[in-house]
């Protein structure tokens, strides 16, 4: 018979040992928002779900469950074969540890397979996440990557990240780059994913001397960040990174690959469009027209972007800040890790 299992004793197991993480929830379920490390193996497709829940409500109980498992059991096999393939041992939840989740863990234990349930599904965890965050209190001190925009900074904490510095992503987690164009070319996190992301990323790096983070408003896109990793990026040593304009405008192009959001770019240039100076705004507005995108963004960091900066690189005390001048990503890349090497010495 499988056993249940509570999110502390779940978190302790996963520390020991490899764990295979089974969401049986619907697939539109599991892309709202699942346990980090997840894969999905689903009772039910969505349609079935509906059909199911339906029937609940219009028949009852008895009526839904027989029609539950017809469904099921015409894709045993296939559902069998796919847990075989995963490791040991295997933890299965759904939305509140229910019939799904009881379901799955019984045929994986009847064909003798190492399994457990999480007590009380996805629901559980979505209360210990919640409760987490609001009673953190372990955070390391932070760096903060500042810069213009165009410098890079998400390539260089992933540059960063790669050779295995302390690097939160607070844009790649919240699926925004945290501008009017922030979202184009990505599907933003909703709160619930980016709150599970957030944690998980910083109970992984408790232990580091420090946290290296982009400098971010509250809000990224649909998230807003936890006031108290707010509080320690404010009061981190910013790193202020500067390169050419020119430089700048082709990372963003490289980035952002505007020929293939050409309405997105439109739209989202109207809605700051009010904010830059008239005869500019006409002008931008008509390189993106006629998609001269080297030209629109040369004149959006000068007139929009570039003013917002400084004014935010000065609300920060002289000796909390550190200047980065490089003439590019890879120059800047080494500069920050001669920098860190240098900080981690002193400390």
């Amino acid at each position: 018979m499988f056993n249940d299992i509570d999110i502390n004793h779940l978190s302790d197991l996963q520390q020991k040992q490899e764990i295979a993480m089974i969401d049986v929830r619907s697939p539109s379920e599991f892309n709202h928002s699942t346990i980090p490390g997840s894969i999905n193996i689903p009772i039910f497709t969505d349609e079935e779900r509906a059909e199911v829940g339906t029937l609940y409500k219009q028949a009852g109980p008895d009526v839904a469950t027989e029609r539950g498992l017809e469904i099921f059991s015409k894709k045993l096999p296939e559902f069998m074969k796919e847990f075989r393939a995963l490791c040991e041992p295997k933890v299965v939840f759904c939305w509140r540890g229910g019939m799904r989740s009881k379901t799955a863990a019984t045929m994986i234990d009847l064909m003798g397979m190492d399994v457990f349930r999480l007590e009380g599904g996805i629901r559980s965890y979505r209360n210990w996440v919640v409760d987490s965050l609001a009673t953190f209190t372990s955070t390391p001190d932070t760096y903060v990557l500042n810069g213009y925009t165009g410098t890079g900074k998400t390539i260089l904490l992933n540059k960063l990240h790669d050779v295995n510095y302390p690097v939160i992503d607070l844009e790649g987690l919240a699926k925004h780059r945290g501008s009017i164009f922030g979202q184009i070319g990505l599907e933003p996190s909703n709160q619930t994913t980016f709150d599970t992301l957030i944690l998980n990323d910083l109970l992984r790096l408790k232990q580091a001397p420090y946290l290296l983070l982009e400098a971010e408003s509250k809000r990224i896109g649909k998230v807003v960040l936890p006031d108290f990793l707010l509080k320690k990026k404010e009061e981190g040593i910013q790193l202020f990174v500067e390169m050419p304009r020119e430089e700048r405008v082709q990372n963003i192009i490289e980035e952002y690959q505007p020929w293939n959001y050409y309405d997105e770019f439109i739209r989202a240039f109207q809605i700051i469009k009010k904010r830059v100076h008239t005869p500019i705004a006409k002008q931008i507005e008509m390189d993106l027209e006629a998609e001269n995108y080297t030209s629109a963004i040369h004149l959006l960091l000068e007139y929009y972007y570039d003013p917002k900066y400084e004014y935010s690189k000065n609300q920060y005390p002289e000796e909390r800040t550190h200047i980065i001048k490089a003439k590019n990503v890879d120059e800047a890349f080494i500069a920050l890790q001669d920098f860190l090497t240098g900080a981690k010495v002193k400390n």
